[in-house]
């Protein structure tokens, strides 16, 4: 059953239902689900399918995809020598289906991908030269590879150059989303114990998954993590390594930047992992953006030269902060999960997640429909006046309707109680937000927090707030 993914089930819906030959590419991390959407859209009926074999050689791709062809209908394929032959065979499968659309499913294309093998080339002929000049085709292929799809497929500068007709990206699950997969799965856990979950793992499908019902959310996490059978031992590596095919560089940025929980401009990054500034380091960073493992946070209301680069992935933030070091450990999470380090790390994680569900905070303020932008901001230390310290603020919504929300993230077990020196640190950054920046429009203070604002003397201080469960709307 799915849940979820409405826009992209529309738009594979919507290239099924197309009169000419369509192009699909999803895309998207390791385990968030793409090939389990493609096969329930579909319902499990493809006139070809075939997935790539991980860290195997031509050969091998060639011969597995000979089994397919099998499996798929051709009972008589022979050995085959190379990819054009092989797109020669799928031609004739297609010319034998009776279906009136031919649903062609290439499952991890990153992996057949291998050095010089030819594949891309023969993609390229089969696509351009043969399935355009029909009305009948659908061709859907998936990677979780992103760097490898971007490279090979959306940026490729011969015979695939905008050829794609639909582009699906997909993302992690919203809180949302994992509520009702945990439901699916009978999971009894309160919206505070699936946001525990979700500091963790963020939304990605397989991990949810893989929970067991019978326990905490804290015993789960152990489950998953912590022991030496830990069910996902091992998988930071496994998942940055079959995502690139020359990993190194992209776990050095993704290891520098989990030094540092303020994040890292790009000069910053360039000069501590000692690279060169060049093109192929901002095709690296823009990799890691698209798949949703770092953050851009652009500072208000500078350009992207000003922006600082965030760890965004949860699972790898996690990992980093408490798995690295800890991982042999049975039991480790439920004894920890109270401590006042885990407490504060809550904190910067539920900030995160905030980040994570900008449209739910938007509609929570009632300001869905108004167009704006978000971004984060940081004082300029040579503007600061004698004794005065410096503030950041992590999410600032800019709207067209003249008003500038700053907000201000906080995680807690009960309603959050603002006193008086925190009172004080609001009007400090409101304070010195305006100075420096100048700004023109109405600033708000919004505070999103757990489970609210306690109404003291201070509470009309700030001029809109946001909870949880408006998180998981």
């Amino acid at each position: 059953m799915l849940i979820g993914r409405t826009e992209e089930i529309r738009l594979l819906k919507e290239a099924y239902k197309s009169r000419e030959s369509e192009f699909v590419a999803v895309y998207g991390r390791r385990r968030v689900g793409k090939t389990f959407l493609v096969r329930e859209v579909f319902d499990y009926s493809f006139t070809f399918q075939h997935s790539g074999i991980a860290n195997e050689s031509m050969r091998v791709q060639l011969e597995a995809f000979k089994r397919s062809l099998i499996s798929s209908g051709d009972k008589c394929c022979p050995d085959i020598k190379s990819w054009m032959d092989a797109f020669e065979r799928l031609k004739e499968l297609i010319r034998a289906s009776k279906q009136k659309k031919k649903i062609v499913f290439i499952d991890e294309a990153a992996w057949i991908d291998t050095p010089k093998s030819g594949f891309v080339s023969a993609l390229e002929n089969f696509w351009n030269g043969w399935a355009t000049a029909r009305k009948d085709i659908l061709l859907v292929i998936c990677a979780s590879a992103t760097s490898w799809i971007i490279k090979k497929v959306f940026r490729n500068r011969g015979g695939l150059h905008n050829r794609v007709t639909y582009k699906i990206p997909l993302a992690p699950f919203t809180l949302k989303e994992c509520e009702l997969y945990a439901k699916m799965q009978g999971l009894r856990l309160n919206r505070y114990q699936l946001l525990n979950l979700y500091l963790a793992m963020g939304g990605v499908a397989l991990y949810w998954k893989m929970l067991d019902k019978r326990f905490s959310a804290a015993q789960n996490i152990d489950l998953l993590f912590f022991g030496p059978k830990a069910k996902l031992r091992g998988e930071f590596n496994e998942l940055y390594d079959s995502l690139y095919k020359n990993p190194e560089p992209y776990k050095a940025i993704i290891n520098m930047l989990g030094r540092t929980s303020g994040g890292l401009s790009r000069q910053e990054l360039i000069s501590k992992l000692g690279v060169n500034d060049n093109g192929a380091f901002s095709e690296k960073l823009e990799e890691l953006e698209e798949c949703g493992f770092i953050i851009c946070s652009k500072d208000y209301p500078k350009n992207k030269r000003d922006s600082i680069y965030k760890l965004f992935d949860n699972y790898t933030i996690f990992y980093f902060k408490y798995i690295k070091e800890n991982e042999n450990i049975d039991g480790f999470w439920t004894s920890a999960a109270n401590s006042q380090g885990v407490k504060a790390w809550s904190g910067l994680a539920f900030e995160r997640v905030c980040l994570q569900h900008v449209p739910q905070i938007k509609k929570a303020l009632g300001i869905a429909a108004v167009a704006s932008r978000q971004h984060g901001w940081h004082s300029d230390s040579s503007q600061l006046e004698k004794g005065e310290h410096g503030v950041q603020i992590d999410l600032i919504i800019d709207r067209a309707d003249n008003i500038v929300n700053l907000c201000e993230m906080k995680w807690a077990s009960d309603e959050y109680v603002i006193d008086k020196k925190y009172d004080e640190e609001l009007r400090h950054k409101s304070d010195v937000f305006c100075r420096q920046t100048k700004i023109k429009k109405a600033v708000h203070l919004t505070m999103i927090t757990t489970f609210g604002v306690k109404h003291n003397i201070y509470f009309d201080s700030i001029q809109s707030q946001v909870v949880l469960d408006q998180l998981f709307e």
